[in-house]
């Protein structure tokens, strides 16, 4: 069985990388060197630290068998292991990307996971 991860992006960036056929991270990203990514257990508490309250954000599955040896898990928020992508993300591996709305609340409002 794939193990599905999940990237958060803003919308227009990704679009860009649709049209590239290719998506080389967003600026925290490219700072850092490597793609972050989420597991289902880890991405609402991501949404929560990294973007509490944007808006036109979209969350992305990604089949993480298609990333090969570029993909590490490594050390991050309190211990935990977390995917790191030290490549640009071939929309081959893509499997869906869907809308992330902000709830009345202020919470992002998240799709049913695979994972959770």
């Amino acid at each position: 069985m794939s193990q599905i991860i999940y990237k958060i992006a803003p919308e227009a960036l990704w679009r860009e990388a649709e049209k590239n056929g290719r998506f080389g991270g967003a600026p925290i990203d490219i700072v850092d060197g490597f793609i972050h990514f989420s597991t289902a257990a880890q991405v609402r508490e991501t949404a929560a630290r990294h973007f509490a309250g944007q808006t036109n954000l979209l969350l992305i599955a990604v089949d993480e068998t298609k990333l090969g040896d570029a993909l590490k898990y490594e050390v991050s928020r309190g211990g935990a292991l977390f995917p790191h992508l030290y490549a640009p993300l071939g929309l081959d591996a893509v499997l869906w990307a869907k809308p992330l709305p902000l709830e009345a609340d202020g919470q992002h409002q998240f799709p049913t996971l695979e994972g959770e």
